[in-house]
């Protein structure tokens, strides 16, 4: 089944790399790198659900990652400028709109929300902090408001994992439904990720 085995490979990475692992992670998801953190806070909880993981360590470790891979990207946007962000995007496949939305977003609301509520918001939570070094927000702002953003969506993700672990029965049950609808999914979302970054 596709569920099972991709549960059973992120279980493995994460495991095989512990709490470390997790925080690398999550700092490479909140800069421009295209690693979802629906792709990897779900799985901590089936951790956590297992009693592999501590829930207190979990959340700790996944939030200073987040933090970390703000910080970097804030200092990106601080000390480079778009220039800078854009030379290095590119080898990351960044989408040049996606960080005028980002600019745009950071722009309408103040700044404090912005940070805040792009936490949030696919695409956009992944590129908040460059406009947010570009325009200077005070550290003394961006990392509270960062890592208030941050633990609050990575613990929903972490819950929904552990909610899930616990419903795996229901899984197995509806197992090849849900892989038919995964693999539309799946496809679909590959589409859209090449037609856009390629």
């Amino acid at each position: 089944m596709l569920t099972e085995w991709i549960s059973d490979v992120a279980i493995k990475i994460l495991e095989s790399t512990g709490y470390a692992g997790a925080a690398f992670l999550m700092a490479l998801e909140s800069m421009v790198f295209p690693i979802p953190s629906e792709a990897v806070m779900p799985f901590v909880g089936f951790l956590v659900a297992d009693n592999r993981w501590q829930l207190g360590a979990a959340i700790a470790a996944t939030s200073l990652g987040s933090l970390i891979g703000s910080l970097l990207s804030y200092a990106m946007g601080y000390f480079g400028g778009k220039p800078l962000v854009l030379s290095l995007g590119k080898y990351l496949l960044l989408n040049v709109d996606d960080l005028t939305w980002a600019e745009r977003f950071f722009s309408r609301q103040s700044g404090t929300w912005s940070v805040f509520i792009a936490r949030f918001v696919p695409i956009v939570r992944h590129l908040i902090s460059i406009p947010a070094g570009v325009g200077r927000m005070p550290l003394a702002t961006f990392i509270p408001v960062t890592v208030l953003g941050s633990t609050l969506w990575n613990c929903f993700l972490l819950y929904c994992g552990i909610r899930l672990r616990h419903n795996w029965i229901l899984v197995h049950q509806y197992g090849h439904q849900i892989d038919v609808a995964m693999g539309v999914v799946l496809l679909v979302l590959v589409s859209i990720y090449v037609k856009r970054r390629i």
